[in-house]
């Protein structure tokens, strides 16, 4: 066994290293440009939710509260006649990007205390490297990407959307098993 606190350098340099690569792809490939696609008369469609007073949140459309409220004819008939969905609403202003980089690497390095404490109770100092990078890349391939299909299953994420977001995982994966593969104590 080897402790997190002795995979100190490999979390900070994974972490470091996953944070470069959301850089570079989403800078650099821009695979994630058409993820999303536009609301049509996106112009009026704001005036009108300005105009509700819709405030920040989470919505779906149309809304029930139960299973049995989802059961209705009423409700049936509204998802039938569309459209239906779920939206997102931020409070207004810029988007903080400093913030929003900030809480990804934190969130980034508690993925890899994570992977330290699953590899680090799975193997000991000097293990051998293919090893320590199947586990780890295993556990930080299941952080990065396995919630993108719940959400894809449950709240009609697109398809687009989870395979792309997926393959950043796999990447990230990949950068991580090879860190700490490459920093693991000997």
């Amino acid at each position: 066994m080897v402790s997190p606190l002795a995979l100190w350098i490999p979390i900070v340099v994974s972490a470091v290293f996953v944070f470069i690569a959301l850089m570079l792809i989403h800078g650099l490939l821009g695979w994630h440009r058409d993820d999303m696609i536009a609301v049509p008369g996106e112009a009026e469609f704001l005036e009108r939710v300005r105009a509700l007073g819709v405030s920040p949140g989470d919505y779906r459309f149309p809304y029930g509260r139960t299973t049995a409220d989802m059961t209705t004819p009423e409700f049936e008939a509204k998802m039938k006649q569309g459209p239906a969905g779920i939206m997102s609403v931020w409070p207004s202003g810029g988007l903080d990007m400093g913030r929003m980089m900030g809480l990804w690497f934190v969130y980034s390095l508690v993925i890899a205390v994570l992977v330290a404490f699953v590899t680090g109770r799975t193997h000991g100092p000097g293990a051998e490297s293919l090893e320590v990078f199947r586990v780890s890349a295993t556990v930080t391939f299941c952080c990065y990407v396995m919630a993108h299909w719940q959400n894809w299953i449950w709240w009609g994420r697109s398809t687009r959307f989870t395979v792309t977001y997926s393959l950043d995982g796999v990447l990230f994966a990949l950068v991580t098993g090879a860190t700490f593969a490459w920093l693991w104590p000997g």
